[in-house]
Formats: C-alpha cells, sequence, structure tokens
C-alpha cells in the first residue's frame, strides 16, 4: 500500500470527521434555537421533524393529523437503524388509520449521535438553509459519498487529490470562512495510523448491508462472507486495512442492545485508553508557575491557561508548535465554544473573556452579574455558556452577553462540566452534583475523595479525578463508580477532559501534560 495515498486518505477523512461533521451538528443547532427550541430531542421529537422524516422511512402512509403534507417518497434515504435511532413506536391503536407518524415519540438523543449522513439529512430535509448552504451541504455529502464511503482502498491518489482538496477547501469556507487556519493544519498532519483505521471504519457506507444482516450476527462466518461480496476482491490486497476495519465493525454491531445499534457500555474501570503522548511543559512556562486548566480542541490543538504569567499556552498534542496569547487578567478556567474560539474565566474577576485562538486575537469581553470572581468554572450547553455563582449557575448567551437562566444549587460549583442535556458541578467535599437541565433534577454522588475535574466519555459514563489522585469511572446513570487502577496519578491532577472527535483523553497534572488515545 502507498503510504502517501494512505495519508491523503487520512487528511480528507479527518476533515470530514473534524471539521464537516461538527460544521453540519452546529448548523441543526443554530435552527432549532432560530426555531425556539433547547436542544436536539425537542427538535426532532417536534411534529413537523417527525413528519417529515417518516415519509422519508414509510411509503403509502397517510397521518391522520397532517394528511396534506403526506407524500411517497421515491427513495427511502432513512435507513432502518437511523430510524431506531431517533424514534420509538409507541403503543396505540392498530395499523389503519394510525399507522402513522403519530405513533412515534423521539429518543433521548445528543448532537454526537449524528454523524453525518444522518445531520446531512435532516440539514436538507428539516431546516432552514439558504440556497449556497443547501447546495454546499448536497455537495460535501457528495463528496463523502464518491471518496470516502465507497473507498475500500482508503487511499487517494495524488491525481485524484489535487482537484479534490481545491473543492472541499471551497465548500467548507464557503459554510465558516473561519476554518481556514483548520485545513492548513490538517493538511499537514502525519499519518496517524490507529485514528486513519478508525476514521476508515467510520466512514465506510456499510452500515445498511450490516443492519441487514443484524438477524445474522451470531454466525460470523456468514456475515464475513458478506461483507466480503460488498467489498469485492479489495480484501485480498489491502488485507490488513481490511481485518482492522472489520474487526471494529463487528465488535461495534455485535454490541447491539435490543433494538438499537448502540456500543456496550465498557465494565466499569476496565482499560480504554492507551498512552499517545506525554509533554512536560516545565520549559515552557518555567518552574515557578503553573497551568490552571486545559481543553483540547476538536481540531487537536491544547489550550492551556498560565495564570501567574497572564497568557494562554497553545500546542499541538505532542508539545509542539507553542505559541500564545497574552490575557489582560490570571486566565483559571477555559472551554472550547468552538474549534477556533475559547472562553476563559479569570482569577479574582467577574468578567468572561473569549479568544479566537488561530488568530491570537481577543474576541470579547463579557460580565454576567452574579458571577463569582474567584475563578469560575466554565462549560458550554446548546451553545451557551455555563459558569457559576453563589450557589447558583449561570447560563449565557455568549454572542449577547446576557444571562437567560439562573440555576439554585446547594454550593458554590467549584468545577463545572456539561454532557448532553447534563450539568456537573462539586464543591470542596467528597460530592459529585449534577442535574438534568430540561427537567431540573438534581442528583448527587459521593465520591472516595473530593472530586477535582471530570469529562464524560462516548458512551456517557464519566472519568472523575479525585483528591486522592484516583480516577473514579462513574457509571451513565451516575449511581456506580469504580476506581479505574490504569490510569492512577503520581502527582495531583487538576484537569482531565476527553475529545469525542479527536478519540483522545488529555489529563493535566502540575505542569505536566499526558494524552493517551481510545483503545
Amino acid at each position: 500500500m502507498d503510504r502517501e495515498d494512505q495519508r491523503r486518505y487520512f487528511v480528507v477523512g479527518s476533515v470530514f470527521m473534524e471539521i464537516v461533521t461538527p460544521l453540519f451538528r452546529q448548523k441543526l443547532v443554530n435552527d432549532y434555537t432560530n426555531k425556539g427550541l433547547r436542544s436536539i430531542h425537542d427538535f426532532i421529537n417536534s411534529q413537523t421533524v417527525i413528519h417529515i422524516l417518516f415519509h422519508l422511512r414509510h411509503r403509502n402512509s397517510h397521518c391522520c393529523q397532517d394528511q396534506v403534507h403526506c407524500y411517497n417518497s421515491p427513495a427511502l434515504p432513512v435507513n432502518y437503524s437511523q430510524w431506531d435511532l431517533l424514534y420509538t413506536e409507541n403503543p396505540g391503536p392498530g395499523p389503519g388509520p394510525h399507522n402513522c407518524h403519530c405513533k412515534f415519540t423521539a429518543n433521548q438523543i445528543n448532537l454526537d449521535d449524528l454523524d453525518i449522513t444522518l445531520a446531512s439529512l435532516i440539514l436538507l430535509n428539516c431546516c432552514n438553509l439558504g440556497l449556497q448552504e443547501e447546495n454546499v451541504v448536497r455537495k460535501l455529502r457528495h463528496y463523502k459519498n464518491d471518496y470516502l464511503s465507497h473507498n475500500t482502498k482508503g487511499q487517494i491518489t495524488e491525481t485524484e487529490y489535487n482537484t479534490l482538496w481545491t473543492d472541499i477547501e471551497s465548500f467548507i469556507l464557503q459554510l465558516d470562512p473561519s476554518k481556514g487556519d483548520d485545513l492548513i493544519r490538517i493538511e499537514q498532519r502525519p499519518l496517524d495510523q490507529p485514528l486513519c483505521d478508525k476514521y476508515l471504519t467510520c466512514l465506510l457506507d456499510l452500515y445498511k448491508k450490516l443492519d441487514e444482516m443484524d438477524t445474522k450476527l451470531d454466525h460470523q462466518t456468514e456475515l464475513l462472507q458478506e461483507i466480503h461480496d460488498v467489498l469485492g476482491n479489495q480484501t485480498t490486497k489491502n488485507t490488513s486495512l481490511f481485518i482492522r476495519g472489520l474487526s471494529s465493525l463487528l465488535k461495534l454491531f455485535r454490541s447491539k442492545q435490543q433494538d438499537n445499534l448502540l456500543p456496550a457500555q465498557p465494565k466499569l474501570g476496565q482499560s480504554l485508553f492507551t498512552l499517545y503522548h506525554h509533554t512536560d511543559l516545565t520549559s515552557k512556562v518555567g518552574n515557578d508557575s503553573i497551568v490552571s486548566d486545559i481543553v483540547m480542541m476538536d481540531g487537536g490543538r491544547l489550550v492551556m491557561c498560565v495564570p501567574d504569567q497572564n497568557r494562554l499556552l497553545i500546542c499541538n498534542t505532542d508539545g509542539s508548535q507553542v505559541d500564545s496569547i497574552p490575557v489582560q487578567g490570571m486566565p483559571w478556567h477555559v472551554t472550547a465554544v468552538n474549534n477556533s474560539t475559547v472562553a476563559v474565566t479569570l482569577l479574582y474577576s467577574t468578567g468572561i473573556e473569549m479568544y479566537d485562538i488561530h488568530n491570537k486575537l481577543k474576541l470579547k469581553s463579557i460580565s454576567p452579574p452574579g458571577m463569582w470572581c474567584w475563578g469560575s468554572g466554565i462549560t458550554t450547553i446548546n451553545n451557551k455558556l455555563v459558569v457559576g455563582g453563589n450557589n447558583r449557575l449561570q447560563i449565557v448567551d455568549h454572542q449577547t452577553g446576557e444571562v437567560v437562566q439562573t440555576i439554585q444549587t446547594n454550593c458554590d460549583s467549584y468545577r463545572l462540566h456539561c454532557s448532553d442535556d447534563r450539568i456537573f458541578y462539586t464543591d470542596y467535599k467528597n460530592k459529585l452534583y449534577w442535574l438534568s437541565y430540561t427537567d431540573d433534577r438534581h442528583h448527587t454522588l459521593t465520591l472516595p475523595s473530593g472530586p477535582r475535574s471530570m469529562t464524560t466519555l462516548q458512551d456517557g459514563s464519566l472519568y472523575v479525578v479525585c483528591e486522592d489522585k484516583s480516577v473514579q469511572h462513574v457509571s451513565s446513570d451516575g449511581k456506580q463508580y469504580k476506581q479505574v487502577k490504569t490510569l492512577q496519578l503520581n502527582s495531583l491532577c487538576d484537569g482531565i477532559q476527553y475529545n469525542l472527535t479527536q478519540r483522545k483523553l488529555v489529563i493535566k497534572h502540575n505542569n505536566h501534560v499526558t494524552v493517551y488515545s481510545e483503545i
């Protein structure tokens, strides 16, 4: 296999996984937010959207509530697994006039559950796009199919790449002109074989075929033969790559639970990550300075707060290409707003500073009334900022600076983290708190020692770093936990984050940063 051809495939696949997919998801957020909806669940649960997607999955159906807008689609672009991911049929009347979209309600899904195919399908059919935006989304969808989804070789030749890259770059910049630096970085990245294999698995258009064969999952020989028929003789030409990708696919689809193609939750405490890179930042910040917080951007860059030097430190996951942004104040906590923008809280200040990490520019300052001045934690939910106040959390619209919601808590929040509709926070005791943003229900879990930082993994479970230097693996329902012995720390850690796009875990302890790749 030509390694450079494979690297070109990896570059293009990275663009679609790390730039295009998040862009499509953000377009969805913008659309449902403009319609006054709070979450992706509220959006797909609206009758209009259910009705549209219902007819993209079902033929010859007449809906009892809205027959005027019923139609028969010449194709059924919503496949079985996509429909089952989005909706559940409720018990109700049998066949007849009620065999329609009124029988379905939306599942509790997250934006991250929508891959590029499903996100683009919903954008094109259920959202208000301008003519240019719609055209670009369609073209990117077609390019993904032409060059990635049907590309079983996992390679792109130089001749094909030269024209392909120009088009993709043009399409993306039409959707978001700020993505230029991201494109440059990705185009120059070296081949990361494990990540390339993962992207190949995600991008190959085998899901429909595998879904049709889900009744055969207990018969591996038959399944292998059918996939071999789909891929043709590429299995002999690219044996190693095929086996790695196929192995991942089998693991994914054999973990099917009930009616949904969802990965089973790993056992609490088991090893999920392997060491990727360790960086000692002492030479970058000095012996007497500290790094107070860290965030990994979707493009892979690390952004860190260095409070006593009044700056943000920026570097790659391997510690290279170090740069910094001066800050007027002491940056204490940081969160990613999008792939080019971070929001920072300052020690001894009630303000939020927002920075463009690519152009190294300060974008704006926000001063929410009542915000905690002792270096409040900060995170994001539904494209809004979340900061702490005295016995409360505040949801802040970073575009207007308005506090759009205040949530009372029974403690001052030291660390904050959001996942889906859950807001997690800690105080200085042994308790992890969280609340459901949609129904305002509060929960508490007592841990062996005080939680200092937490992050959500792909399956909804959490890693929580505690003051006793342990990492506790908390179940997605928040009721159980078990120590992750493979991540036992030698020094006190006060920063941990999992990045779904990169499939990497970053842990900061003192001035050392360790990055792990997902197994």
